[in-house]
């Protein structure tokens, strides 16, 4: 049966520990593993990409494999060839295929109409790569503490990197408390807990996370979404509500002065630039996951 990762669903407990036991060594030997030697593996970016492109890039290359870089304009997708038509052609020409994109339909199709892996590199509702360096990165962050020991209050926009956090996590057993403020909220039915009151959810966490007030597709209502989450913003007043030893995070990019501010973001209880290059670790288990039966 073929595996894919669409929304992080796919793993249960033990299979999402294990992948996050494998990150850890292959940071700590990157160049460890070949177990995509002789393969390739396709590369979709339907939207704009720097963590995302680098990590999986440069983790397809450390695993042995080749890394197929495929834009909009280069494929018959934008002229109108059909999403079931481009899976069957993947999927006589590579072992696996990643997809940044907005519709989550356009993945769901490509992973029913071909026979190839199909991951997640972000859609409109989901970002399940980036939850597991985020899940990679608290375990760093608190060596001594298992992830169910643990509370991550995620604060802003109900949105993709939300929904997964509060999926992946509770899977993991984390704790997970996501405050928006009122029209923003999260769907409760992804895990985790609900709160419209930021100063409340952060009590007694061990890692506060935001992500931008306005993501892709939003510029229009860019104005109002200030205003709204403007009560919401990751400082150091906020994180001093939360536990003694709590961390900040950020998928990334930063706007600072917005969603989390300057001190915060590039001071010392920020585990922010860690998140970003364990992507491309995490990324690599993930890999080697979906493969493991070729």
């Amino acid at each position: 049966m073929t595996r894919h990762f669409l929304t992080g669903e796919e793993l249960d407990r033990e299979q999402l520990l294990a992948l996050l036991a494998r990150a850890h060594q292959l940071k700590a030997a990157p160049a460890s593993s070949d177990a995509l030697a002789g393969t390739s593996v396709a590369l979709i970016f339907e939207k704009p990409s720097t963590r995302t492109r680098l990590s999986y890039e440069v983790g397809v290359t450390e695993l042995g494999g080749h890394a197929v870089v495929l834009r909009p304009g280069e494929m018959q997708l934008s002229r109108g060839e059909s999403i079931a038509d481009t899976a069957r052609v993947l999927s006589g020409q590579v072992a696996a295929v990643g997809v940044r994109t907005g519709p989550d339909a356009l993945i769901e199709e490509l992973a029913a109409e071909g026979s190839i892996p199909v991951f997640n590199m972000l859609t409109e509702l989901h970002h399940p790569s980036q939850a597991l360096a985020d899940l990679m990165t608290l375990q760093e962050a608190f060596p001594d503490r298992p992830l169910d020991e643990l509370k991550l209050a995620y604060v802003g926009d109900g949105n993709n990197v939300a929904r997964s956090l509060a999926l992946l996590g509770t899977t993991a057993g984390l704790e997970v408390v996501v405050a928006s403020p009122q029209g923003y909220e999260l769907e409760p039915d992804c895990g985790g807990e609900r709160s419209n009151d930021p100063e409340a959810a952060v009590a007694g966490a061990d890692a506060l996370y935001t992500d931008v007030w306005v993501s892709m597709g939003d510029e229009q209502t860019a104005d109002e979404r200030r205003s709204a989450l403007e009560p919401f913003r990751l400082d150091d007043e906020l994180l001093s509500l939360a536990g003694e030893d709590a961390i900040a995070l950020h998928c990334l990019p930063a706007h600072p002065g917005e969603e989390i501010s300057a001190e915060l973001l590039y001071g010392k209880r920020q585990r922010i630039w860690d998140q970003a290059e364990n992507r491309r670790h995490a990324q690599k288990a993930l890999l080697e996951w979906l493969l493991a039966d070729r």
